[in-house]
């Protein structure tokens, strides 16, 4: 890695893993872990959105909570603008949480109902702020009608509104003490289509006005082209590929990538694509299989990718896939 490019670098993942203990009987006896996270590294540049997608299951959002310290690592590291934020004590991570934050999946649990909109968009300035309730109150209102709300309805609750405005309540909350990271997990796949994309205008506009990096983590394909530069795909723990969104949706390399992508229906009926069915059932991340997590799924298979686990390897270009076969 050049200087330039570790310079360009907001955040990067150094072979992150998170296992959960699997306990049984009457004295919590730990039999086994579950390998939610096993091994991922990644880099995220300042003021790009990076998309991962992958299958329910397959460890995306216990990779973000893990980024932002919401869940510890069981190994790796996470820098974040040269901070090895995994070795952080309490009041330190504590200073750091103003440069990360997250936008939930629900926009109406993440939220107190017995809170007034302005108490809940106020609450991490009165956190990690020293402001007077006129100061607080008048950052309120800049904060709503920065994400498209009507300020004059500050007083009111999380029910009187929509779903979509409350996900722009969320968001109002996520840039109240102008972070440069955010994770956006499943931000809107709880809202209906139309409404997701003009969410998702929201957010792009916020990154180009605040210089906003995003985590954006969804089960929708089409969701994160709309709004990604790169796009890291998970199976089972791992990532199996990364690539420039539209290099990815022209020409995906991990067989895994290209079934997910044979699902999404296209615009012109005319235009047929072959729909890659994957046989069986996603492993259990308790007792992932030998050699390459997808083999017992793939279609390519061979005799190697059942014994040796492929590295994810990056070309000259810019990709990286993990597989010993990959598509051309």
């Amino acid at each position: 890695m050049s200087v330039q490019q570790a310079e360009q670098q907001l955040l990067e993942v150094r072979h992150l893993k998170k296992y959960f203990p699997i306990k049984k009987g009457l004295l919590n006896r730990v039999v086994g872990q579950v390998k939610a996270v096993d091994g991922v590294s990644l880099s995220i540049r300042k003021g790009e959105t990076f998309g991962l997608v992958g299958e329910s299951g397959c460890g995306k959002s216990t990779l973000g909570r893990v980024i932002l310290q919401l869940q510890r690592a069981t190994e790796g590291d996470v820098i974040f603008d040269g901070t090895n934020v995994t070795g952080l004590g309490h009041a330190e991570m504590r200073r750091m949480r103003e440069r990360m934050q997250i936008i939930f999946q629900d926009p109406f649990g993440s939220l107190n109902p017995r809170f007034l909109v302005r108490d809940l968009i106020a609450e991490p300035l009165r956190i990690h702020r020293k402001m007077t309730a006129r100061q607080m109150d008048d950052r309120v209102v800049e904060l709503m009608e920065l994400v498209g709300l009507d300020a004059s309805r500050r007083n009111r609750y999380p029910h009187e509104f929509s779903g979509g405005q409350r996900q722009r309540i969320g968001i109002a909350r996520a840039i109240a003490l102008s972070p440069q990271f955010i994770l956006a997990d499943e931000a809107v796949s709880a809202l209906d289509v139309s409404v997701q994309s003009q969410v998702l205008n929201l957010l792009r506009k916020l990154q180009k006005e605040l210089g906003l990096t995003f985590l954006f983590i969804a089960h929708g394909l089409n969701v994160v082209r709309h709004i990604s530069e790169r796009v890291g795909v998970m199976y089972l723990g791992k990532l199996v590929e990364v690539a420039p969104t539209e290099a990815l949706f022209a020409a995906p390399r991990h067989p895994y990538t290209a079934a997910l992508l044979s699902s999404i229906p296209r615009p012109e009926p005319d235009r047929k694509r072959e729909r890659i069915v994957l046989q069986g059932d996603v492993p259990s991340p308790a007792n992932p299989p030998s050699g390459c997590r997808f083999h017992p799924r793939c279609p390519l298979a061979a005799e190697r990718c059942r014994i040796e686990e492929p590295l994810l390897l990056q070309d000259e270009s810019g990709r990286a896939v993990a597989c010993h076969f990959p598509l051309s």
